[in-house]
């Protein structure tokens, strides 16, 4: 599964590491700032990055350990994040509430779909980026350091860095203005 390569999510284990990425986000899910038990269940539940990380609950995972947050990393409210390959976002990049970020992947051609595999791609989003609200970057992206994603963008392409992208399917705007 974490290779890519066609799995099936009704595996047996797969099945209980869902259970147990649920059972810690129940947890997880009600607390409040400043609650001390909040970096705990994020290390329980991330890859790594949960020391620095701001995640603003509903947070939503297939197993969280796929997910390697860098540092100062901000997730707004209702962000959901489908780990089924490795999620790779980079230090202080801040992230829109009820974005999605989706590694799972299903097959294109319909006798394999109904034959209830799946498979998933890879994503990395690098340094410095900004996901507006709403966003949802799809399986294989890779978002370039200092990049935006406009909010509802739907990022079905890599994204190169500094680039500003926004829309459906999400394509680079063209700034008239230069940042000093």
């Amino acid at each position: 599964m974490i290779a890519g390569d066609l799995y099936r999510p009704g595996d047996p284990e797969l099945v209980a590491e869902r259970r147990r990425a649920q059972d810690v986000m129940r947890a997880y899910n009600q607390t409040i700032v400043g609650d001390p038990t909040r970096v705990g269940l994020l290390s329980d539940l991330l890859g790594s990055g949960a020391e620095t990380a701001s995640i603003r609950p509903a947070l939503q995972v297939d197993y969280g350990y796929n997910i390697y947050l860098g540092a100062a990393v901000f997730m707004n409210y209702g962000c959901v994040l489908l780990d089924v390959c490795p999620i790779r976002i980079g230090d202080n990049t801040e992230i829109g509430p009820h974005t999605q970020i989706l590694s799972a992947d299903h097959p294109r051609d319909a006798e394999t779909r109904n034959s209830r595999l799946e498979f998933g791609q890879p994503i990395t989003i690098g340094r410095n980026v900004w996901i507006g609200g709403g966003a949802i970057i799809l399986p294989g992206v890779t978002i370039g350091d200092n990049a935006i994603v406009g909010a509802g963008a739907v990022v079905t392409r890599n994204v190169a860095p500094g680039a500003t992208v926004a829309g459906n399917p999400a394509r680079p705007l063209v700034s008239r203005h230069a940042n000093p």
